[in-house]
Order: C-alpha cells, then structure tokens, then sequence
C-alpha cells in the first residue's frame, strides 16, 4: 500500500515560489540590460560626405566676393537741350574718338536761338560801325571848327601887329590898335575853347565806343554759347575708348540732362566685388586681392570700399594690377579673393557649411575605426573662405566631417558606409 509523503506538497510550492522568484529577478536583469544599450547609429553613405583633418600652422584668412569688370573711366553723354534723335551714327561696341559722331539731334528752339542771336550780333556790329562813322564825323567837324578860329585868330593877330607897328610910327590912332587888339583876343579864346571842347571829346568817344564794344563782346558770348548748342546737337564721343551704351532711337524725344550714350575706355579695367556686410568689417583699402575672370587670375589691391550696404553687400573696388587675360571686358563676371590676414600657429580645418566666425557649432568627429563619428561641439574663430580657425573642441590629427549634416541633428552618433 502507498505510504503518505509527508511534507511534499510544502517543498513543491517552495520550489515553484524559488523558480518565479529567480525568473522574476532575470527578466528584470534582462531588461536593464536592454535599457542599457545605445540605439544602433544611423548609416551615412561615405561617398557623399566630406572629411578633413585639423592642422596646426599658418591660416590665411581671405573672403571672397562675386562681381563684374567695370570701366575706371567712364563718360556718360547727356542731352544738353530738348530735342529729338533724328539719326544714330555708331552702335555699342565700337571703337570711337573724341570727335566721333554718335547721334544728331534736332531742335527748333536751339536752331532759332541761335539764329536770333546771331542777327543781335550783326545789329550790334551794325550800331558799332554807324557809332564810329558818327563820332569820326563830330571829330572831323570839331576840328574843322578848331581849324577855322586858328585862322581867324592868326589874321586877327597879323592885324592887331600891323596896327602895332602902324601906331608906334603915328600912323594909325589908338581906337584901331584897341579894336584889333580886342578881335585878336577874343578869336584866341574861341579857338583855345574849340581846341579844349576837342581835348574833352576823345574820352566820351573812347567810353561810347567802349560801352558799345562791350555790348558787342556780350553778343558774341551769346551767340558761342547758341553755336555751340547747336553744334551738340551732333553728339560727340569726346574721347578715345568703346562705346558702350545707346539707350535711345531715333525718333526719341529727349529732355535736358536725358542720359544719351556712355563710352568707357575698356584698356583701363576694374572689379567690382560684392561682399557680404557681416564680412567687410576687417576689409581695408591697400589690401591684396585676386580676381578671377574663368580665363585667369588677375593680381590687385583693395582701391575703394563703399560707404552703404545695398541689400546685404557692400561694393569695394578692386584695381587690377597684372595683364589683362584674353576676353576680359567690361560688365563680365568675376570671383575675387581679398586676403585680410596671415594667422600664425592656430588650429585650424576646412570651412563646415553655416560656420560663424565667434560661434559655437556642433560637427561630426571621427572615431579610431574611421567608421563612426560623434558630435563634438567646437568653438569657432576666425573664419576665412575655405578654413575656419579651431579654438577648442578638436585637436591636431582630429578628423572631422564638413559636409551639411543638418538632416542628422537628432543623432550624436552616425556610421559611415
């Protein structure tokens, strides 16, 4: 017969509580362990990323700007008068002199200005010539007058010394003596007062011809300054170069001061570089520059920085200083380079996108197996064109990724494959 186990029924209800027990405390092990481990790091294609190494040395701090080739001297033509374009001579891109013709203007206002005053100009020559033939005529018939009371005065003197002569021999009376006397006096004053009224005539003869000449210089002034309207009327290119714009047509009416062409001398080139505003502050006058054409690189220096920021740029002049490359010419498009500065033993690596000179920014470095990257926040200097000076966060040796990883800024960590 079976024997009762005594106590049995107890050791199995302790070996079950054991057993939960000890599986209990493993899964919790187990999921500690599991909260424990690190996301697996998203892959990056490494083919698509760029890497550089962080060096220690020299740094040459430039920035860079886009902008054209522009003329040094450049004459822009005015309309000097109203008028309408009756004929173009020369179009843009040709060679011109100083008295090449560009355009012909007509005006009915300048035309007939010009031929009033050169009809005041006749009168007034016209009034000269009447006035001298007037004043010589008074001088002729002053001096007639002069010359007939010099006669009659010498006759009076002839008789008054004839009675003289006649009355110390008693052959004539005192009466006669005085008589003649008396004549001879009187005509010697008439005729020191026509001779003196002569005398006072010459300066009234010099003043009216003087007042008339004057008026006549007055005339002409005008009528050059007419004559030379007239002659602008044919507009000149006043200088040897290239014409380089004609914005007008025939049949155009056109209002004083209305820009008509402008000509550039295309031997004497300059760059003018847009630079950002947040980068022209340690940009200075005298500094060297390069200016890329796509046909060469040309050698210059920093001529001129404007004083205003025109939509976020600022315009510096730049004046070039070597030869021309082939097919440089006004108005085409460049890339310059302005060098601000040499640092001397700083760390420094490529240029990341969206780095700020003084800034914080987070980048990718990489791991010994050269498969991972973590983020590292680095503390930015000086910023150039293509390098960025390392203040902290990264060392010599350091390999660092510089490509946009803006689409990985949710990660710390990535893998490249």
């Amino acid at each position: 017969m079976d024997r009762p186990r005594i106590g049995y029924a107890q050791r199995k209800r302790t070996r079950r509580i054991a057993a939960g027990c000890i599986a209990a405390v493993a899964f919790l092990a187990l999921a500690w362990a599991v909260s424990r481990i690190e996301p697996a790091a998203p892959g990056v294609d490494a083919a698509v990323v760029f890497t550089d190494t962080v060096k220690r040395g020299e740094m040459l701090r430039q920035v860079r700007g886009i902008g054209t080739l522009v003329p040094e001297t450049v004459v822009v033509i005015a309309a000097s008068d109203a008028g309408r374009i009756e004929r173009r001579f020369v179009q843009p891109g040709q060679p011109v002199k100083p008295g090449t013709i560009l355009l012909e203007l007509s005006s009915p206002q300048v035309e007939q200005e010009y031929l009033d005053a050169a009809a005041q100009l006749r009168e007034g020559q016209a009034e000269l010539a009447n006035l001298q033939a007037q004043l010589e005529d008074q001088r002729l018939t002053q001096e007639s007058l002069t010359a007939d009371f010099e006669g009659q005065y010498l006759q009076a003197k002839a008789q008054h010394d004839a009675d003289l002569e006649l009355s110390k021999s008693g052959l004539t009376d005192q009466v006669t003596l005085m008589k003649s006397r008396v004549a001879m006096e009187q005509l010697h004053k008439r005729y020191e007062l026509e001779r003196a009224r002569g005398d006072a005539r010459k300066p009234s003869v010099e003043a009216q011809l003087e007042a008339q000449r004057a008026r006549i210089e007055q005339m002409e002034a005008l009528f050059a300054l007419r004559q030379d309207k007239v002659d602008r009327l044919r507009v000149r290119a006043g200088m040897h170069g290239v014409l380089q714009l004609m914005d007008v047509e025939v049949g155009q009416l056109v209002a004083p001061g209305d820009e008509l062409a402008r000509v550039s001398d295309p031997s004497h080139l300059k760059a003018e570089l847009k630079i950002p505003e947040t980068l022209v502050n340690d940009v200075a006058v005298g500094q060297r520059a390069e200016v890329d054409t796509r046909n060469g690189v040309i050698e210059g220096e920093v001529s001129r920085i404007d004083p205003a920021a025109i939509e976020g740029t600022v315009l510096v002049d730049i004046r070039l200083l070597g030869e021309m490359p082939r097919g440089a010419r006004p108005d085409l498009s460049v890339d310059g380079t302005i060098e601000l500065e040499r640092l001397e033993n700083v760390l420094h690596v490529g240029r990341p996108i969206h780095a700020r000179e003084e800034s914080l920014m987070g980048l990718f470095r990489l791991e010994g197996d050269q498969t991972h990257a973590s983020r590292v926040q680095v503390q930015v200097g000086k910023v150039s064109v293509s390098t960025i000076e390392v203040r902290s966060g990264l060392s010599e040796g350091d390999k660092v990724v510089l490509s946009d990883m803006s689409a990985w800024d949710a990660y710390d960590r990535i893998r490249l494959e």
